[in-house]
């Protein structure tokens, strides 16, 4: 039996690809990214099968990202005061991708986007911003109104987006910082939980040594 799975050996960088046009006009998505701005997590390596398909895009405006689930059967869950227990993605960044250390810096954010659970029903998408533990020192917090969330609901799933504007990520400078450490967790009560690498033995929502780096490229 393995004690470190292989991907803990892995230090990948992720390119991002450069998305002139988010988020889009369009009334049916917010941001349209196609599969060339699929992130892949080498999930076959530990021997996993993904069921959510992760892109992300980054513009001078800002950085949006997609989540698609596929393969449900069973309805949504969430609960806007607990993100970390709904369906949808927590996406860490640090803009400064300083990985040196185990606790995170000012420019170290921890996002959730709900797949529902929000609004006065709660059964609207939404976006909310948690405290990393044992942090440094305390990121600013993003606007929540600031951060454009769109849900769509399709068979066997849906389709998750958000853009993140310039503002709302602390120290975002693609120019001068073109690299952002970051990393993700795709959670789904009926499917299970989708990292971006390694697994929940390693405390990966407290130390941004354990996460990859995105490199945004054109």
């Amino acid at each position: 039996m393995l004690l470190i799975p292989p991907r803990f050996l892995l230090r990948l960088t992720h390119p991002c690809r450069h998305h002139a046009s988010m988020p889009t006009p369009d009334d049916d998505q917010l941001l349209n990214l196609g599969p060339e701005f699929a992130l892949e997590n080498f999930a076959a390596i530990d021997g996993k099968k993904n069921f959510a398909s992760v892109a992300l895009a980054w513009n001078e405006q800002g950085l949006g990202v997609q989540v698609e689930i596929r393969g449900k059967q069973q309805p949504l869950v969430g609960d806007a005061a607990r993100p970390r227990g709904s369906d949808g993605l927590t996406l860490w960044l640090d803009a400064r991708d300083s990985r040196t250390g185990h606790r995170a810096s000012r420019y170290c954010q921890q996002f959730h986007l709900l797949a529902t659970g929000a609004g006065e029903e709660r059964e609207d998408p939404g976006f909310t911003q948690t405290k990393i533990h044992r942090a440094l020192e305390d990121a600013a917090f993003a606007p929540a109104k600031d951060v454009l969330v769109r849900r769509t609901l399709r068979t066997g799933g849906y389709l998750l987006e958000a853009f993140f504007p310039a503002h709302a990520i602390h120290g975002y400078d693609p120019e001068q910082h073109p690299r952002l450490g970051f990393f993700y967790s795709v959670r789904d009560e009926e499917k299970g939980e989708q990292l971006l690498g390694l697994s929940s033995e390693f405390p990966f929502w407290e130390d941004p040594s354990l996460w990859s780096t995105l490199d945004l490229v054109r």
